[in-house]
């Protein structure tokens, strides 16, 4: 015998909620965007060298390294 007949569900996370849609979607509609799926090929790494060589100049990046 049970006291009680309810199932206790909860409803689906929905991560796009929040506004993080819109937000993905005025990224990929800039100009100068690219897509992971594209093959690596020398222009692409020139662009991920220049991303990475601006975040290393931001002061308020640091890094963690494992030794």
């Amino acid at each position: 015998m049970t006291l009680f007949h309810r199932v206790l569900a909860f409803l689906p996370v929905d991560p796009m909620a929040d506004g993080l849609g819109d937000d993905i979607a005025s990224e990929q509609a800039e100009d100068e965007h690219f897509d992971l799926h594209e093959q690596l090929t020398m222009d692409l790494a020139d662009r991920w060298e220049e991303i990475l060589v601006d975040e290393r100049k931001d002061p308020e990046v640091s890094y963690v390294t494992e030794d």
